[in-house]
């Protein structure tokens, strides 16, 4: 499992994470009704397409893949062997960032860095639900087990980290760790963003990642108390040979792409298929990206999480990110055409 599954930025409210009930709706589009198609750049999206293809089994999707392989004129490839099919119910579109924070840390614990990244405990491991968060935090029973990767010097970054699911700790000898996501306590998320909503401190427009994380440190023993109102508990894992250039592992086990890569329901989008988005409001975008990535508060037909990249821009950036739009999957032909028997038309 990946960072992926625990992508669910602590602000979201909890519709945005309700079961998709409502009946479906499935329609073909054609490119000229894409708005700014003609605009994109398309060979980028093909490149971040190529990174995950191979992986898709399907025969359809794998004739594709070896067909990209050779590089042809990206936009004449996906106008020519797929048709954009817009998928929706009752729910409006919501389109929402993640990104890879980066941490400081060391190998060794002092007076700066005293808080711990676990790998997971084998009692962890073999339990359906193991200790809360303030148990594992407050209890002792992590000690003495050998279990740190490294230790950081933010407890508030450290739980953010948590949620997003992977990261990087910039060492101070000079190195830099990779973590992903090792394994939970099994226990279920809960936003401490919609509960400082419920307290009255802040109403649900003013919340973001940036609002939670000073509120934190401002009180700083109401904000452990309001940490702990999450009983979820993340451990990671080591990413080895994963290159300082490429971006964080995704649902696909291969590294995302900045504003090329999005989250998705697979549910209702294939893993690895190209989507065209759509995002309103504030800077909107429309650009065609691949649905590598999936997250714990991505579910609908009309659901995305964008990647923004790595750093604290990056987190800034997706942070505010809350916006409506539509959102396109591209399809190979043969499975488009496939849904038009449940089309009503």
């Amino acid at each position: 499992m990946t960072r992926a599954f625990w992508v669910a930025l602590c602000f979201w409210l909890p519709w945005a994470a309700s079961a998709e009930t409502d009946e479906l709706s499935h329609k073909i589009l054609d490119f000229d009704e894409l708005e700014a198609w003609e605009d994109d750049d398309h060979e980028k999206a093909l490149d971040v397409f190529l990174n995950t293809c191979p992986d898709l089994k399907d025969h359809d999707w794998s004739a594709l893949c070896a067909l990209a392989q050779q590089k042809p004129a990206a936009k004449a490839f996906f106008e020519l062997f797929f048709r954009p099919v817009l998928i929706e119910n009752k729910k409006k579109a919501l389109f929402t960032g993640y990104f890879e924070p980066e941490l400081q840390g060391s190998l060794q614990r002092d007076a700066r860095y005293r808080y711990p990244v676990y790998r997971e405990p084998h009692a962890s491991k073999i339990s359906e639900q193991w200790l809360t968060r303030r148990e594992i935090e407050t209890s002792g029973v992590m000690e003495g087990r050998r279990l740190e990767i490294a230790w950081v010097d933010d407890p508030v970054e450290l739980f953010f980290l948590q949620i997003q699911g992977s990261g990087r700790i910039k060492l101070n000898n000079g190195q830099t760790i990779r973590v992903g996501y090792g394994g939970a306590n099994g226990h279920e998320y809960r936003s401490i963003g919609v509960e400082l909503v419920r307290r009255g401190v802040y109403q649900a427009h003013q919340v973001s990642a940036e609002v939670i994380k000073n509120w934190v440190r401002r009180n700083p023993v109401e904000g452990r108390e309001l940490l702990f109102h999450n009983p979820s508990y993340v451990f990671f894992r080591k990413l080895k040979n994963l290159s300082a250039d490429l971006g964080p592992l995704g649902a696909m086990n291969r590294s995302v792409t900045p504003m090329r890569t999005v989250a998705v329901d697979p549910a209702y989008v294939p893993l690895g298929a190209p989507v065209w988005v759509e995002k309103d409001g504030d800077g909107p975008i429309r650009r065609l990206m691949i649905a590598q990535d999936t997250g714990s508060a991505i579910k609908g037909p009309q659901r995305a999480d964008i990647f923004f990249g790595t750093g604290y821009e990056a987190g800034r950036a997706a942070g505010r990110l809350s916006d409506p739009g539509r959102m396109v999957v591209l399809l190979p032909i043969q499975r488009a055409f496939a849904m038009l028997p449940e089309i009503n038309q």
